[in-house]
């Protein structure tokens, strides 16, 4: 791992929720603390309802993870545009957050520890 970013299992059980849906709990997330920045919870693919996401046609790069993909959020009462993003082949000193999802929070996504 690098000394910018600091992997943990997230302690207990936590969810995600957008537009009224939950989109998955996971006891399993993982918690990624990178410098001065909010900490990031990452869920595991297995534990997220795939079905709500559409992959999108953006994608970022970052120094420390690699290049990520972007997905929206489609749900009965709205699309979240680019809401969640994932490394699908980290660089090896974060390989562990690789099959995992992260999401932008704000007023129609909450991340949550139950």
């Amino acid at each position: 791992m690098t000394d910018h970013i600091k992997i943990y299992k997230a302690d207990g059980k936590w969810a995600v929720r957008s537009g009224g849906a939950i989109l998955g709990e996971s006891s399993n997330a993982l918690e990624l603390h990178e410098g001065d920045l909010e900490p990031v919870v990452y869920f595991p693919r297995a534990d997220i309802a795939m079905a709500f996401l559409d992959q999108s046609d953006k994608t970022s790069h970052c120094r420390h993870k690699g290049d990520a993909t972007y997905f929206s959020i489609v749900n009965m009462s709205s699309v979240t545009k680019d809401a969640v993003w994932s490394y699908e082949n980290p660089i090896d000193a974060v390989a562990e957050i690789k099959g995992y999802l992260a999401f932008v929070t704000g007023d129609t996504v909450k991340v949550e520890r139950l």
